[in-house]
């Protein structure tokens, strides 16, 4: 399911979700103009562009970077690239009464995970883990080649740290890896719209589909880091991150 979000620096203006998933061609401009409109902007008024750069829908992501450069080229505007699933993550904040999140701390002191899932197909997903740290606790090894470039929010004040970068794994090999009494693991992610089934298992917490779709609020809460440390992304070499190739099959010609 797509969106978009209107923002004048930190204060998010609005934000339009789309009226059914895979509108992305037919609702992205409209709803860009609808959200300047309502708020008394113009296309030239635009500055930045922050998109979600991948993993996910191959076709949603090319349409991302294809109107990240278009505006880029009709005027001048910045581009932050934002993981897809970095983007989930930072849907996941809520430590109110009752929560996944506030259960979980009941049953172990150690410090929860969070895996963030999309449908690769193939019996894969994308897949990244991100661990809990508190406000003032130091932080988990780093596990992944590099930093984000910007931190994600967590309930209490956190932070989820990513311990896992962005990689295919089947629901099994995540399970295996990461599902255990001692770190209780929240899952998130449209990933889980058709196999949550397979990821039922007794040290794992099943979120609320509230948070399973990235979301241009959260888009812009990681992009804006990313923009005001200056980390703009080239628009002449930008391309998805698909993380894998797409299926292709060669339609085989008669031979003379």
């Amino acid at each position: 399911m797509g969106s978009v979000a209107l923002a004048s620096g930190q204060d998010l203006l609005g934000q339009a979700v789309f009226s059914a998933p895979l509108r992305h061609s037919a609702e992205l401009f409209p709803a860009i103009v609808g959200l300047l409109s309502r708020s008394g902007y113009r296309p030239p008024d635009l500055n930045q562009v922050h998109i979600s750069i991948g993993p996910g829908s191959f076709t949603g992501l090319r349409i991302a970077v294809a109107a990240a450069k278009a505006m880029h080229l009709a005027g001048g505007v910045q581009i932050v690239a934002v993981g897809s699933l970095d983007a989930i993550a930072a849907n996941v904040t809520d430590a109110s009464p009752g929560s996944a999140f506030q259960d979980i701390g009941k049953e172990s002191t150690a410090r929860p995970r969070l895996a963030a899932v999309l449908d690769a197909k193939r019996g894969q997903f994308y897949t990244a883990v991100y661990e809990y740290q508190g406000r003032d606790q130091q932080a988990p090894p780093e596990e992944a080649s590099a930093g984000p470039g910007y931190r994600i929010p967590a309930p209490a004040g956190g932070s989820w740290c990513k311990i896992l970068p962005d990689c295919l794994l089947t629901a099994a090999e995540l399970l295996d890896r990461f599902a255990a009494p001692e770190h209780p693991l929240l899952a998130a992610g449209d990933g889980l719209l058709y196999h949550q089934d397979r990821f039922q298992a007794e040290a794992v917490h099943i979120l609320d589909p509230r948070h399973w779709s990235p979301r241009a609020e959260s888009i812009h809460l990681l992009g804006g880091q990313k923009a005001t440390a200056g980390r703009f992304s080239d628009p002449l070499t930008l391309v998805p991150f698909y993380l894998r190739g797409p299926d292709v099959t060669l339609r085989k010609t008669a031979s003379s």
